[in-house]
Order: C-alpha cells, then structure tokens, then sequence
C-alpha cells in the first residue's frame, strides 16, 4: 500500500510475497490464497477479512480487522492507521514474550522447589534411618508428618496458581 497500490492489490502482492516465504500447504498460504481468489470474484475487501477473522479467531486478528472495516468505511488515512494497529499488535505481542520469559525461569525455580522436600526425606531415610523411624513409626509422628504433608500440598497448589497465570 506504501507504494500506491490498493488494498485488493496489496492483497495480491502479498501472497506473492509469501509463495516465497511459505511452502503451498502452509496455513497462512491457503488463507491468503482463498482471500485472493475471493477478491478476483469481486467480493468486497471488507468481507473478506471479516470472514478471515472468523476463521482464525484470534483476538489480534479481529481487532485488526474491525479496525481496518472502520477504516476503510470512515475513508480515514488507511496506511496509517494499519501502521498504528500493527505497532500495537506488535507492541503487545513483545510484551507477552517479555512476561512468559520471565515466568519460564520462576516455573523452573517452582519445579526445583517441589522436589526439594522429596529429596530431602529420600536423603534422611538413606542417611540416617532412626531419626525416620521416629518420624514415621508412631501415631504422634505419623500426625504430625501428615499435616506437613497437608500443608506442603497447599503451598504445591497455591505454588501451581501463581506461575500458571495467563498472559
């Protein structure tokens, strides 16, 4: 579109553009492929994106979409608000990556932290054999480990809530 063209010829041009990024079965050629064979059968661009939108269902791809219909129908300066749209798409997009990077080293952490009680009680059986059997061989002691292993559950299921956040 920088360089004059309309948005059924931009249209085009980008498949073109992506026959020689993507091989033919790829998702993104078939759609492309069928939006351009639709703009051969004069159905308006408008159309053919909402129906785009549909299919994807990616809630990116319909806000672009219904900013581009609005646009188009307002007859609004149709390069710069796709720019701004896309900017903002992009800008959202760094962000999520930035905060998934950032979850993925506290998730690890999360994992290491929950096997730590396990290991430590596989160690003392190993290591010292009596001082478990204290632990584990009466009523009092059974007690007490089962509501330490109550309240490890929980802070495992509290510990599960916080690092699966959606972003």
């Amino acid at each position: 579109m920088r360089v004059g063209y309309s948005v059924e010829n931009a249209m085009k041009e980008t498949k073109r553009d992506l026959s020689l990024l993507y091989k033919e079965d790829a998702a993104i050629q078939r759609e492309f492929t069928y939006m351009v064979r639709q703009i051969y059968l004069q159905v308006p661009m408008e159309q053919i994106m909402e129906e785009w939108s549909g299919r994807v269902e990616q809630e990116d791809v319909r806000n672009f979409v219904n900013v581009f219909v609005m646009a188009r129908k307002s007859g609004g300066n149709m390069l710069g608000i796709i720019k701004s749209t896309t900017d903002q798409i992009r800008d959202k997009l760094e962000v999520r990556a930035e905060i998934e990077t950032m979850l993925a080293a506290r998730k690890y952490e999360f994992k290491v932290m929950s096997a730590i009680p396990f290991g430590m009680i596989a160690y003392m059986k190993i290591s010292f054999p009596e001082f478990m059997e204290i632990l584990y061989g009466n009523p009092l002691g059974i007690g007490v480990m089962s509501v330490c292993l109550g309240i490890y559950f929980g802070a495992y299921m509290l510990g599960e809530r916080i690092v699966n956040i959606e972003v």
